[in-house]
């Protein structure tokens, strides 16, 4: 995995840049002209850790969000609350989609899909 390059002149840190004539990946500093040829092409890594079968791009405050439908005729496993956000997205291995469910309540903010 890459990490943050220092120039060996001046202690700035290098920039990846591509050598369009050669077509390679170089790490440039700004503020002189030393550059290295990167020895790893990957210049940014971001892994996102989420339990299986939950959509990755659920956030903990989607109760909040106020473009999502809500429903009353569901009641949180969790707290009891009698009012829940509710959306559709794919299940990872299957082709069908799945209802999930965010309890409305700020103090649970339990998420269950049927």
């Amino acid at each position: 995995m890459s990490t943050l390059k220092f120039c060996g002149e001046c202690n700035n840190m290098l920039y990846p840049r591509e050598d369009k004539e050669t077509r390679t990946l170089l790490y440039a500093c700004q503020s002189c002209e030393h550059e290295e040829i990167a020895t790893d092409t990957c210049v940014y890594k971001r892994v996102i850790r989420k339990p299986v079968g939950e959509p990755k791009d659920v956030l903990k405050n989607a109760a909040t969000d106020p473009s999502l439908p809500r429903t009353r005729s569901v009641r949180c496993y969790n707290c009891n609350h009698p009012e829940a956000a509710f959306f559709q997205a794919p299940t990872s291995g299957e082709q069908a989609m799945t209802l999930y469910f965010i309890c409305c309540n700020p103090s649970c903010g339990h998420r269950w899909r049927d």
